[in-house]
C-alpha cells in the first residue's frame, strides 16, 4: 500500500497516517513544465499575430512576443505592447486570457496546495487522535516488531488499529509501506507515547532492541495507561523479572526462546516440527484463544470439538490435564489447537472486530 508523509508535531511526535502516494519532485516538475508550455503557447500566438500588436518600436519581434507572454501571464501588464487589431484582441480574449488563468493557477497552485495539505493533514491527525480507541501500540519496528505486526494483521487486525513508534526513519518507511500509522520518536518519552494515544490503547508491544530501553518504555507505558495489556521482549533472562516489575503482563526472552527451539529441533525433530508449524500463521497448526459458547457452558474441556490446551480464568490459566478434566463456565477463555487455514482471516480472541480508526 502506498502512503504519503503526513507529519504533525502535535503532542511531540511526527504522526504519519497512510494515504495516497504523491511524488513531490515529480509534481513540481510537472507543474513547471505546464507553466513553461503555457508561456511558449502565448509567445507563439502573439508572434503569429504580431502585426495586430503595437510596440513603442512599431516592430514586435520574437523576443517582444516572449516578453509580452511573461508580463501578461503573470498579470503584470506594462501596456508597452498591446493588441490593437480586432483579431489580436479576439485571440487575447478567447485564448490568451484563459492561458493567463492557467499559468497563475499553476504558479500559485503548488504553494496553495502545500498550505491546504498541511492544514488538512493536521485536521486528520487531530481527528485520528481524538477518535482512536482500543488500538495496539508497537514500540520498536525491527525484526520482532515487524513480526508482531504481520502476525496481528494475519489474525484479522485492521491496519488502522496498529500504531508503530520508532526513531528509525528507515523502519518508519517500512511501517508506512505496510499502511500503518507511524510516529517518529523515542518510545521512552511521554510526549511520543501520548502522540500514539497510548492512554486509550488496549495493548502495547515493547519490541525495542535493548533491554534497558524496553524497561523504560514499559515503565512509561504502564504509568500512562494502568489497564492496558503490555507484552515485552528482552534478550537476557535476568531482565525478564525487571520487565514484569515495570508493569509488563508477559515477557518473552528472545535469546532463550531461540536456544530452546534450536535444541528442540536437534534432540526432538518431531517436537521441533510442531513448534515450527505453530509459528507459521498460514500453514500447519495454530493456537487460537476464544470465549466458550453458551452451548459449551458446563461441559468438560475434553468434550469440545477443538483440542483444548488451556483454560483462562480470572484467577489464572489452567492447563489441560488428561488426568483431571476441567469443567467450563461462561466467561472462560480457552486456547485450542487446530489446523491453520492458509490465508484465512481470523478474528480477535474476544470475538469482536477492532474499531475502525481509518481516517477519511
Amino acid at each position: 500500500m502506498d502512503v504519503r508523509d503526513l507529519s504533525s508535531s502535535s503532542r511531540g511526535g511526527q504522526l504519519r497516517l497512510p494515504t495516497a502516494s504523491v511524488d513531490p519532485v515529480r509534481a513540481i516538475l510537472r507543474r513547471a513544465a505546464i507553466g513553461a508550455g503555457v508561456l511558449l503557447l502565448i509567445t507563439l500566438l502573439v508572434w503569429l499575430d504580431r502585426d495586430g500588436y503595437s510596440d513603442i518600436d512599431d516592430d514586435v519581434s520574437l523576443l517582444d512576443a516572449l516578453y509580452y507572454a511573461t508580463v501578461s501571464a503573470s498579470t503584470t501588464g506594462y501596456g508597452d505592447i498591446a493588441p490593437v487589431s480586432y483579431r489580436a484582441r479576439t485571440v487575447n480574449t478567447l485564448l490568451i486570457t484563459p492561458l493567463r488563468v492557467v499559468f497563475v493557477v499553476v504558479l500559485v497552485g503548488t504553494t496553495v496546495e502545500v498550505l491546504a495539505r498541511t492544514g488538512r493533514d493536521r485536521l486528520r491527525v487531530a481527528r485520528w487522535q481524538r477518535t482512536v480507541r482500543g488500538h495496539t501500540v508497537i514500540v520498536g519496528f525491527g525484526t520482532k516488531g515487524r513480526a508482531a505486526a504481520d502476525h496481528l494483521l494475519a489474525e484479522g487486525e485492521d491496519r488502522s488499529s496498529l500504531v508503530v513508534v520508532t526513531d528509525d526513519l528507515e523502519r518508519i518507511e517500512d511501517a508506512r509501506d505496510r499502511g500503518l500509522v507511524a510516529i517518529v520518536g523515542d518510545g521512552t518519552r511521554d510526549d511520543i507515547l501520548r502522540a500514539a494515544v497510548i492512554d486509550k490503547a488496549q495493548r502495547t508491544i515493547v519490541a525495542v532492541p535493548h533491554d534497558a530501553t524496553a524497561v523504560l518504555v514499559t515503565l512509561t507505558a504502564r504509568r500512562l495507561n494502568p489497564t492496558a495489556t503490555i507484552i515485552g521482549a528482552v534478550k537476557k533472562n535476568e531482565n525478564a523479572q525487571l520487565m514484569r516489575d515495570s508493569g509488563a503482563n508477559s515477557v518473552m526472552v528472545s535469546a532463550d526462546s531461540a536456544g530452546r527451539r534450536l535444541a528442540a529441533n536437534l534432540t526432538s525433530p518431531a517436537k521441533g516440527a510442531v513448534l515450527e508449524q505453530l509459528l507459521d500463521p498460514n500453514h500447519g497448526l495454530e493456537l487460537v484463544e476464544r470465549l466458550i459458547t453458551a452451548e459449551e457452558d458446563g461441559r468438560q474441556a475434553s468434550q469440545l470439538d477443538d483440542l483444548v490446551v488451556s483454560v483462562l480464568r480470572p484467577e489464572g490459566a489452567l492447563f489441560a490435564d488428561p488426568r483431571r478434566d476441567i469443567t467450563l463456565h461462561m466467561g472462560d477463555r480457552v486456547a485450542v489447537l487446530r489446523s491453520a487455514r492458509a490465508g484465512a482471516s481470523r478474528v480477535r480472541p474476544d470475538g469482536d472486530q477492532p474499531p475502525d480508526t481509518r481516517p477519511s
